[in-house]
């Protein structure tokens, strides 16, 4: 079996997670996620306080499924107790952010605004003009809201100006000699 499937997802104080044939859901103070189980190959047993992933047969896919379901469970459970953050970054002379409620506008060189509508579970701030600070409890939905709001100005190889991820490093090009 993976090294990564033998390890028990812990649960945390006040999490509780309910299993079922094909699925396991997953209530915490954040809110609840659920998970669906491939029931052919994997399952998931509860001991007093954790999780653990059990093969279903000898397959060697099930070893991957295993490993698998086992990151996603301990995503969701941190994500239902803590909760997730993602840091953006706006480089570039002009280029500002401002969160109103659920929209974020953005000013990106465009000759109009953007406007994103933030998706049900995600909160958007702006602790500074060029900051944007995206929360939420799902993992796989902030990473793809995150994905979207650099996707309207990626950073650019020449200058670096764009959206980019906290701490992402871009590699410049050298400009064209004469």
């Amino acid at each position: 079996m993976s090294r990564v499937a033998k390890q028990p997802v812990p649960l945390p104080q006040g999490v509780t997670a309910t299993i079922s044939a094909d699925s396991i859901s997953v209530k915490g103070a954040k809110g609840t996620l659920s998970l669906a189980l491939n029931a052919r190959l994997v399952k998931v047993v509860q001991d007093a306080a954790a999780l653990k992933v059990e093969k279903a047969n000898d397959g060697r896919e099930a070893d991957m499924v295993a490993g698998s379901t086992r990151a996603h469970l301990a995503n969701i459970v941190q994500g239902v107790s803590k909760g997730y953050e993602r840091k953006l970054e706006l480089v570039g002379v002009g280029y500002r952010a401002a969160a109103q409620g659920k929209n974020l506008n953005l000013t990106l060189g465009f000759s109009h605004p953007v406007v994103y509508t933030a998706p049900e579970g995600i909160t958007i701030e702006t602790p500074s003009q060029t900051e944007i600070l995206v929360k939420g409890f799902d993992v796989q939905k902030l990473g793809q809201v995150c994905a979207d709001i650099r996707a309207f100005r990626p950073p650019e190889p020449y200058k670096g100006k764009g959206v980019r991820y906290a701490g992402e490093k871009i590699e410049l090009k050298e400009a064209k000699k004469k």
